[in-house]
């Protein structure tokens, strides 16, 4: 019993059939899991998704992180890391669209991504991809080798 002046903290997470989970092979894999996440958005506004992987990189879920604007969305890292803890993700695949159609990562794309990176590393998850996503195709971060910086 809670006898205390504050608030019990509980977390949970439950697992799917772990035999069904899906093995993500590429970032053409990825996009065409995440592109159906973007349906509704993705010539309007901009969205974040990030994928959550296990070990083996298998998809343990996929979560909205953010719904914002026509130009950009607002991501807070606290978020995507705390979903990845609460779901024992060993790795991570964010994704955004871009209602413009360009593939090209911005400034704030990039600040983004490196800043996810760093976070992951401080708690021992890998950062796998950052996805763009344009109606007929998208950029990886790491097929572009932008995730080694």
């Amino acid at each position: 019993m809670n006898t205390l002046s504050f608030p019990q903290i509980t977390v949970s997470y439950k697992d799917a059939d772990a035999s069904k989970r899906v093995r993500i092979r590429s970032s053409k894999e990825s996009y065409d899991i995440l592109k159906t996440f973007y349906e509704d958005c993705m010539q309007h506004h901009e969205e974040c998704w990030a994928m959550y992987l296990n070990g083996a990189g298998r998809l343990l879920g996929v979560s909205c992180v953010s719904r914002s604007g026509m130009n950009s969305t607002v991501v807070d890292i606290r978020i995507v890391l705390q979903t990845a803890l609460v779901s024992h993700a060993s790795g991570i695949i964010l994704s955004h669209n871009h209602p413009s159609g360009s593939t090209v990562a911005s400034t704030p794309d990039n600040n983004l991504t490196s800043q996810l990176k760093k976070g992951c590393e401080a708690i021992g998850i890998q950062l796998l991809d950052h996805i763009i996503l344009t109606e007929d195709t998208y950029l990886s971060y790491m097929d572009e080798g932008m995730l080694l910086i």
